[in-house]
């Protein structure tokens, strides 16, 4: 059975995740993404912030030893988030599910916000799973689609 894990960022994981963050069906789904995900400097950049953001706290996620994705919580307007990012590839495998309830473990604040397209129906199911609930919708600009779509705004408070 493969082992789903949660670790630290280490400078070695940068290349793999900056390769997965701008797979372009990945990005579409995402929809609320950078202008362009090819800009390294830009991404280099935003690790660099997360990395030294104390609000924050930034896990890779890895299946069976390799680089998965990414979960993360930051403070944005006196609100913590979450956000996560898993490999296309490896969409389906239950790795979103496992890796949040673990990172609910780690990540200890209440209430949680998240954030999804609401045409993403992966991610609000993995959301849902762990006791996120819808709060209502919101309209923003997707950089990935070019266009404004109906994003998804969900809490957890326990």
């Amino acid at each position: 059975m493969p082992v789903i894990a949660l670790r630290p960022l280490v400078d070695d994981d940068l290349d793999a995740l900056f390769e997965m963050m701008r797979d372009p069906e990945a990005v579409r789904m995402a929809a609320f993404t950078p202008a362009d995900p090819a800009d390294r400097q830009r991404f280099d950049a935003q690790m660099a912030r997360i990395r030294t953001d104390p609000t924050g706290t930034y896990r890779v996620i890895t299946y069976d030893g390799a680089v998965a994705g990414s979960i993360a919580s930051f403070v944005l307007d006196g609100e913590t988030e979450i956000t996560y990012w898993i490999d296309r590839s490896l969409w389906g495998k239950g790795i979103a599910s496992t890796a949040l309830k673990m990172f609910l473990q780690v990540e200890t604040r209440r209430p949680l916000h998240a954030r999804a397209a609401s045409d993403n129906t992966g991610s609000l199911r993995v959301l849902r799973k762990a006791g996120f609930q819808p709060r209502g919708t919101e309209i923003g600009y997707a950089n990935a689609r070019g266009a404004e779509i109906e994003e998804t705004v969900l809490r957890l408070d326990a």
